[in-house]
């Protein structure tokens, strides 16, 4: 049986966080130990991406639709999106449908 948590999670700065704090978050979601391990991943690889986004930016020749760090980044992004809406409670389910930013919701 899978044994799930319910964690608070703040997309902006990849927290995850099993305590319901004064700090903001932005989603609940109800997730295994390996579902947090993967929704981790996909923040620890966006952070990545974003590094070397940000040393692309001072490359001017560059443009950012010719930059697949910008590209990976937006599709950690998508996965972590996708996960959270799976996996999160009716109004996180609502809150990221609203957004638009996940294909075919």
């Amino acid at each position: 049986m899978e044994n799930k948590k319910t964690y608070y999670i703040s997309v902006g700065n990849g927290q995850i966080s099993q305590v319901k704090t004064a700090d903001t978050y932005n989603f609940e979601i109800y997730a295994n130990d390996e579902e947090i391990t993967k929704l981790r991943e996909y923040f620890d690889q966006a952070y990545v991406e974003d590094l070397g986004s940000f040393v692309r930016s001072h490359v001017p020749f560059v443009e950012y639709h010719h930059n697949s760090n910008n590209d990976r980044y937006d599709e950690q992004l998508q996965k972590a999106y996708k996960m959270i809406y799976d996996l999160g409670n009716h109004e996180t389910k609502e809150l990221v449908a609203q957004m638009g930013i996940i294909n075919g919701l």
